[in-house]
């Protein structure tokens, strides 16, 4: 890659911020922010909303849509066709 064109690639630290769940890997994303690691040297610290700590689909926990609540709304609002 040239390195007047492509941004730094270099080991960064996400972190779940719902899951707990923490890992090292490398990005071109950069922080202000950093975290010392397990290994004892510090990198830039990513916060991220959803991981698979934390995302229904890998945790298993789904939520139940209240689908006859949406119908009735939808029937109130627009009406019925008979």
């Amino acid at each position: 890659m040239k390195p007047t064109v492509h941004p730094a690639y270099r080991p960064v630290v996400f972190r779940d911020k719902a899951g707990g769940l923490a890992f090292l890997t490398r990005s071109t994303l950069t922080s202000s922010r950093t975290v010392e690691w397990e290994d004892g040297r510090s990198y830039p610290v990513v916060d991220v909303e959803v991981s698979s700590a934390s995302h229904p689909f890998h945790t298993g926990k789904s939520r139940v849509l209240d689908t006859a609540g949406r119908v009735e709304l939808f029937e109130r609002r627009y009406g019925t066709t008979k």
